[in-house]
């Protein structure tokens, strides 16, 4: 996605930190902004309230092949992972280390399963706890990773999960829109959605809960949500929700070309760069991310460099107040901190054109041409 300001072109490759919003959840947003009417009311403005919001549980649900019942709205997929780790009551959490902050800072008590060098869990590991302690308990380990992009085998962890008498929560935020899957395939007793990683505004996202499980509310007061979540529904974040989820639905065959670009980019950084490095890439990932090492030059660095010549990235995630420092992820993967330091994430979407990807490796190779010929001067001298 490319546009101009002033004369400088700008690129967005940061994706997995926000979708631009599309021009279908806008148009609902705009239109739900101008009615009013509390969805709890029984009046009439209150009941088209609450058509919104119903209409929006059904289009949230269809893109991952739930019913609407099952749909829980909140602010967002953090607000979603702590009503799940926490609205459960499990005695016993475990958590993958390569998890989003919004799950590992949860229960601060979470035991840890190890990933291996490409960022999955292993799945004898997480059986040896499991058979550890049969205290019930809820797993998390999320569908793919935000920085790495490395989607785990949910159906896999589900199955193991069941037989050991626990409940399977899965973060498929970054997954959404991206990937098609079903709810019930991955067998994830819940699951969580946020609706500006997949071109709705933010604000808004979703607890999926199947089946019969009982959720304590994190937030209480009223009743809304069938109880599980207290508060008025913020019904224009809904609204744009819903389109953004049935968009995306629709779409989801375009990830196809995003893959494609994705690949031919990191292609063209690898013959540019030999010692470059592609965190995953042995995995099987999201078709939109790459994590790209450039040893020798900090994230950081990098990341404003970019930015300085209109390109925009990420180094790791994008949700701690704009820190840039060491990534876990990488940590867990036992990535070498020489590698770990200069990795940047590089994100893709439905409107990335092939201008985007062409733009930032001549940034990104030029950047790297910079950083070599500093460093043979460093010899020399």
């Amino acid at each position: 996605m490319s546009r101009r300001s002033g004369f400088r072109p700008e690129t967005y490759l940061d994706w997995n930190a926000t979708a631009p919003l599309r021009r279908e959840a806008l148009a609902a947003v705009t239109e739900a902004l101008a009615c009013c009417g509390n969805p709890s009311s029984v009046h009439r403005w209150g009941r088209a309230a609450r058509r919104t919001v119903e209409h929006g549980r059904a289009a949230v649900a269809a893109l991952i092949g739930a019913a609407p019942a099952n749909i829980i709205f909140v602010s967002g997929g953090t607000e979603a992972n702590h009503l799940a780790l926490i609205g459960t009551g499990r005695e016993r959490v475990l958590v993958s280390a390569v998890e989003h902050d919004s799950v590992l800072r949860v229960v601060p008590a979470a035991e840890r399963i190890a990933v291996d060098r490409d960022g999955v869990i292993q799945l004898d590991a997480l059986a040896r706890q499991l058979d550890a302690d049969d205290r019930p308990a809820l797993v998390s380990v999320m569908f793919a990773n935000n920085e790495t992009g490395v989607m785990q085998p949910a159906a896999e962890i589900a199955a193991l999960t069941h037989a050991h008498g626990a409940l399977f929560h899965c973060d498929a935020v970054q997954a959404a829109g991206k990937i098609a899957f079903d709810v019930g395939t991955i067998s994830a007793d819940l699951l969580t959605l946020s609706a500006h990683k997949l071109g709705g505004p933010a604000g808004a996202g979703a607890l999926v809960a199947m089946g019969e499980i009982e959720l304590m509310p994190v937030l209480r007061g009223g009743g809304q949500e069938r109880g599980r979540r207290a508060g008025t529904e913020n019904v224009p974040a809904i609204a744009g929700f819903a389109a953004a989820a049935a968009a995306a639905a629709d779409e989801i065959a375009s990830y196809d070309r995003v893959n494609a670009l994705r690949d031919a980019l990191e292609a063209e950084i690898v013959a540019a760069a030999p010692d470059a490095v592609i965190v995953g890439a042995e995995a099987p990932r999201l078709p939109n991310t790459a994590a790209i090492a450039m040893p020798g030059m900090a994230a950081a660095t990098q990341v404003i460099a970019l930015d300085l010549d209109g390109v925009m990235v990420s180094a790791g995630a994008a949700c701690s107040s704009g820190k840039v420092g060491p990534s876990h992820v990488l940590a867990a993967m036992g990535i070498p901190a020489e590698i770990a330091l200069s990795t940047i994430r590089v994100s893709l979407g439905w409107s990335t054109r092939e201008a985007d990807v062409d733009r930032f490796v001549q940034s990104w190779t030029a950047l790297y041409r910079r950083r070599r010929g500093d460093s043979r001067e460093a010899r020399a001298a």
